[in-house]
């Protein structure tokens, strides 16, 4: 029944992605405006590193006995994933409820499905008391449908060339759009920037006296032999690597740590306990996540290693190139060997080039039901960066092909994107 629902908010708008406000606030509005009765919110854009900032914050302030709700985008096996109610994914009877209030408040009137969907998670949220909401930005962030919100804590992460149709293609005007989610006088944690975003976050902060929290500026991140040090004029903590893999991962992290130290200004009690455990416990499937069991992992040859990356744009190919070359850096490194898919939105060439000095070879797949890039096509993008590729018909033959022509032991890394991700946990079991 959900899933019938759901494919019926698919066909309420011709496009997929229509950025405003208008249809948002308008449904809302009938829906008595839930996103008024939140809890406390921190709202979550930039280009990479959202999802994870959002993941250690929860388990922070979880790991502090607070209850969460979080929202973020896109899921990876089932619509469920997207809403988190207090720190449960919500249920399906739970879920089938609000998208039925949210179907019958809209009365088949034009609203894109990530708008209708955004309005059903703060209805959920606003029936189920909570200490925190955690609201991670769809796309953008000045016309994102999240930006109905009031915050009492903004977070921006590293900003990059990511959905130029819709963003445009210069670094500034993406900050400009990011940016956007900031709020008089509130507060903004901003995660690690390239010169000319920074300069816009700056500039559009100081237009609305937004306290500035900065990476590099009024606070620091270091890495150590067991970690990295946080240190801000009010606090030095000698933190525990993140259970999430991957050096940007620190930067993550320590982006989290800053958010809790506004919170702690905003009378939250997070303590540096809460701080560890939280950075212990992280969960966040499909970020550099290494699959230890499952059919697929059984098909591989003793000793061989099998990853999964959902990232699709040039800066997460080099945050996977820095991985890669930190694996062949390690005592009897494995041959790294790429299986790819990506939508025709990215850009694959710049996505692939930094790996393609990493890669012994790639196999490309299709992503079945998206405007994804045939293996052919794909193959072709990898070619342009000298990365030796040949189509195959599905994550299966990829893998069959590979284990037949190269020697094993291995290390496969299944990447380009979240909806092959998803494709691929479903096919794990």
């Amino acid at each position: 029944m959900t899933d019938d629902i759901l494919d019926r908010l698919t066909r309420l708008h011709p496009k997929l992605i229509d950025l405003g406000l208008e249809r948002t606030e308008r449904l809302l509005l009938a829906l008595g405006s839930p996103h008024r009765k939140l809890p406390p919110v921190v709202h979550v854009a930039g280009t990479n590193g959202k999802g994870s900032l959002v993941a250690y914050l929860r388990a922070m302030a979880e790991a502090a006995g607070y209850r969460v709700h979080v929202y973020t985008s896109p899921h990876l096996v089932r619509f469920n994933e997207r809403i988190r109610v207090a720190g449960e994914l919500i249920d399906d009877d739970t879920l089938e409820d609000i998208l039925t209030a949210c179907e019958q408040a809209n009365e088949g009137r034009p609203i894109t499905f990530f708008e209708i969907t955004t309005a059903a998670a703060f209805l959920a949220f606003s029936e189920v008391p909570a200490d925190l909401a955690v609201i991670e930005v769809g796309l953008g962030g000045r016309l994102d449908t999240t930006n109905v919100v009031d915050p009492v804590l903004s977070a921006i992460t590293p900003i990059g060339y990511d959905h130029t149709g819709f963003l445009g293609d210069t670094l500034e005007g993406i900050a400009a759009e990011k940016a956007g989610i900031l709020k008089r006088a509130v507060p903004a944690v901003i995660g690690r920037q390239r010169e000319a975003g920074a300069r816009v976050i700056a500039e559009t902060a100081a237009e609305l006296a937004v306290p500035l929290f900065r990476m590099g500026r009024e606070w620091l991140v270091t890495p150590t032999p067991a970690g990295f040090r946080y240190d801000s004029d009010l606090v030095s903590l000698d933190l525990p690597a993140p259970a999430l893999v991957g050096a940007h991962q620190l930067d993550n992290a320590a982006t989290a740590v800053a958010c809790v130290e506004r919170l702690r200004a905003a009378n939250f009690t997070i303590d540096d306990d809460a701080i560890r455990r939280g950075l212990s416990s992280v969960e966040w499937p499909a970020r550099l996540q290494r699959l230890t069991c499952g059919p697929l992992v059984d098909a591989l040859p003793p000793a061989s290693e099998l990853w999964l990356d959902g990232g699709h744009n040039e800066d997460c190919g080099l945050v996977l190139a820095r991985q890669a070359s930190t694996w062949a850096g390690e005592p009897g490194a494995l041959p790294l060997y790429l299986i790819f898919g990506m939508l025709t939105t990215k850009d694959a060439s710049g996505f692939l080039r930094p790996l393609a000095r990493h890669a012994r070879a790639a196999r490309a797949v299709p992503i079945v039901g998206h405007a994804a890039y045939t293996p052919q096509e794909a193959c072709a993008k990898a070619a342009e960066v000298g990365l030796d590729c040949l189509p195959t018909n599905d994550i299966g033959a990829a893998l069959e092909d590979l284990l037949a022509t190269q020697p094993a032991p291995m290390r496969i890394l299944i990447c380009g994107s979240l909806y092959l991700a998803g494709e691929v946990l479903v096919r794990n079991g």
